[in-house]
């Protein structure tokens, strides 16, 4: 079979006296057969090119289900007298969420267990399934989840009674894929946040059990195109929280959990550029801001006074420590944020710490109510690797003596650890199970610095097998992302140790756009500084190649989303640096993206990239959009990704896109585009399915980086 040729349509967009043609825009016709005919031929040729590749690919599955353990059950966590958690077993798709009714952790072995959502029986044969928000009552008796069919961000609300295991009438349709769901304390009210027809979270919703959503109340809608909206919680329990914001400015309204029918306030009103979040602690607000804190400062005010006047600042600005989240407890508050392009965990305490930088610690109530106001007492939580990730975890109660944490590296299994709030005492209670063979000491994982085009340091880390570099440059895999000030930390994972055993290097770019560096790393990376974030990728692929750990003939670079984005960019600027680029979802056609406002999420999008309406930040963005810069040159071997429903990046983006390169390109090397047509971003929703997928996207790039199938086991 030829590769398809997409026909070719005239058609010009004209902006700013600019011309731009686009032969190929008649591919967004989702409804016109003549698409969907393209799209499955791109399909069929995809899997005829891909059928010499099958024992790779069935090897590497192979490999990637061998080290998935029988079970997986995350460490069960307290709420009241249940324990919680969720269990994967091998032969499943799905996991199953359940609770035991246990007095200590030491019970939940030998309690009856109580299964409250099994996906595997909730899904049908071959179709997609994905359930986000689940959030329980405050007395435990019902469970409120979202769920999702056809991959698009529109949810469907259910509420289940966990006594009858039944579900209730209250159903409600288009609610947003995340943060969009929470109960009022009394159990009587939902509250939801509504998409509308772009997909954009803008309304809130008051929905009182038992009655039709159609009588719902409107609570809030925000009007502002460039706006989106999430709803949470406070630690405590005691306060609801709406967020409406966009990629710079932040607004936050609040009420009293057990006032559900209320009015909702203000705690401070937009302004831009000032972004900030807020929790609960006693009787005191926990406020994050940058407000002349580019990397945020922790303040502090009684719940009866939030004006500015009685504000007290607890954690004064650093420009070397980006603070990210505040976790209040009963008996301590954690600190989470990043320091020297790691996460970090702080506890703040008042002189309850026994002294210096320990593994633990402990806040007195008296940290924030009075004592040290100005700048208190950190203690940072140290780790002995040179990689690491660690975050807050899963913790459902505020009044838990124990607070979980959770540590990885690239080579240390995921790590729960319970922390003693009073004592700081730290307790291991669960070490990810890692199936077959795995001796930690024969691997070995760096971080390194490369330099971009403007001196900048750039971080990179890498994990290979020892002896893997011992006779020259080795095959090398190279992840990047750097948008929206999303990090790339570094996690375990068993599924790459058959690549490492196969003797491939992995490495993941930390480049600008993302926020491992603090607020500059990002703000260097988006709007009229975007394109730092491809040189800096072809920085840290250049250093890896003078370092000798690779060559050009042996290096796969990979990217999804945004990150297709910089794969894009990158295959235009630099295409013969790399052997092989996988595209994953990529956002290829950003200036015709960002000016169309019908298109999901397109408006809250502008705060990221800029608006094309203003001239400039037209002409920046097509002077780096991959699909307006493709020009008669080689290209390397090429695989791109995308799904029918996608709201995040639509389907014609990379059919686009790869259309063009295949007119346009001189080299022989192979394009290929593979279309899920029954889901979205993120893919397969099974596990097993997902697994399978992801293997075969990696037989075309480790195939054209010298991987046979006789190198993984």
């Amino acid at each position: 079979m030829q590769a398809p040729r997409a026909k070719k349509i005239p058609y010009q967009h004209v902006l700013h006296g600019d011309v731009r043609p686009d032969e190929y825009y008649w591919l967004r016709e989702r409804d016109n057969p003549e698409v969907i005919g393209y799209l499955e031929d791109e399909n069929r040729y995809y899997k005829e090119q891909m059928a010499p590749l099958e024992p790779l690919t069935e090897a590497l599955f192979q490999a990637m289900v061998k080290r998935v353990p029988d079970v997986e059950a995350a460490v069960p966590v307290q709420l009241g007298d249940y324990f919680y958690y969720s269990r994967m077993e091998k032969a499943l798709q799905y996991p199953i969420y359940a609770r035991k009714r246990a007095a200590t952790r030491a019970d939940v072995a030998t309690a009856e267990e109580e299964v409250l959502l099994d996906l595997n029986t909730m899904v049908t044969d071959g179709g997609y399934l994905d359930v986000t928000v689940q959030t329980l009552n405050d007395d435990q008796t019902l469970l409120a989840y979202l769920e999702n069919r056809d991959g698009t961000d529109r949810y469907t609300a259910f509420v289940k009674d966990l006594g009858s295991g039944e579900l209730l009438q209250d159903k409600i349709d288009n609610v947003f894929i995340d943060e969009s769901l929470e109960w009022d304390a009394t159990g009587r009210y939902l509250f939801y946040i509504r998409v509308d027809h772009t997909q954009r979270p803008f309304q809130l919703w008051r929905h009182e059990l038992g009655t039709s959503p159609d009588s719902d109340t409107l609570i809030y809608e925000e009007t502002d195109a460039t706006y989106g909206m999430r709803m949470s919680k406070s630690q405590s329990g005691a306060y609801l929280f709406l967020h409406a914001e966009n990629k710079e400015t932040f607004e936050i309204r609040y009420l009293k959990a057990d006032e559900p029918t209320s009015e909702w306030r203000v705690f401070d009103p937009r302004r831009t550029n000032i972004q900030y979040d807020v929790e609960h602690w006693g009787n005191s607000f926990l406020i994050l801001t940058n407000e002349d804190a580019p990397n945020f400062k922790l303040l502090t005010c009684p719940v009866t006074d939030t004006s500015n006047r009685a504000r007290t600042e607890v954690i004064p600005h650093d420009q070397n420590r980006y603070l990210l989240g505040v976790h209040p407890f009963r008996d301590a508050v954690i600190v989470s944020g990043r320091e020297n392009g790691l996460t970090e965990l702080w506890t703040l305490s008042n002189g309850a710490l026994s002294g210096g930088e320990q593994n633990g610690g402990a806040l007195s109530n008296g940290a924030l109510s009075g004592g040290e106001q100005n700048g208190g007492s950190l203690a940072k939580l140290t780790w002995d690797e040179p990689v690491y990730r660690v975050g807050v975890g899963n913790n459902l109660s505020f009044n838990t003596a124990e607070a979980l944490i959770v540590y990885e590296s690239l080579l240390t299994p995921r790590t729960t650890i319970g922390i003693d709030l009073k004592t700081g005492a730290q307790t291991v209670l669960q070490v990810a199970e890692v199936p077959g063979e795995y001796d930690r000491a024969a691997y070995a994982q760096e971080r390194l610095w490369a330099t971009a085009d403007d001196g900048t340091k750039v971080p990179l880390y890498l994990a290979y097998r020892k002896g893997a570099l011992d006779h020259g440059p080795a095959p090398l895999r190279l992840s990047g992302y750097g948008s929206y000030g999303i990090d790339r930390d570094p996690r375990f994972s068993a599924a790459s140790l058959p690549l490492l055993d196969a003797g491939i290097v992995l490495a993941t770019a930390q480049v600008r756009g993302g926020g491992e560096m603090g607020r500059r790393w990002y703000d260097e990376g988006k709007f009229l500084h975007k394109k730092n974030t491809f040189t800096d990728f072809v920085a840290v692929a250049q250093d890896l190649i003078a370092r000798g750990y690779t060559t050009s003939d042996r290096i796969a670079a990979q990217g999804g989303s945004a990150g297709g984005l910089l794969m894009g960019a990158v295959a235009n600027i630099a295409g013969t640096l790399f052997k092989v680029i996988t595209a994953d979802v990529p956002f290829v056609d950003v200036v015709t993206t960002m000016l169309d406002e019908s298109i999901p999420l397109t408006t809250l999008e502008w705060d990221e990239w800029g608006n094309p309406n203003d001239p400039t930040y037209y002409a920046y963005m097509k002077s780096y959009s991959p699909y307006d810069n493709v020009e008669a040159k080689p290209y390397p071997h090429m695989l791109v990704t995308t799904g029918l429903t996608d709201p995040r990046v639509s389907y014609w983006e990379p059919a686009k896109w790869v259309a063009r390169l295949r007119e346009t390109k001189t080299d022989q090397n192979t394009l290929l585009m593979t279309v899920n047509m029954g889901a979205g971003h993120f893919g397969a929703s099974g596990r097993l399915d997902a697994l399978h997928e992801a293997a075969e996207h990696l037989a075309f790039a480790l195939d054209k980086i010298g991987i046979t199938a006789a190198m993984v086991k």
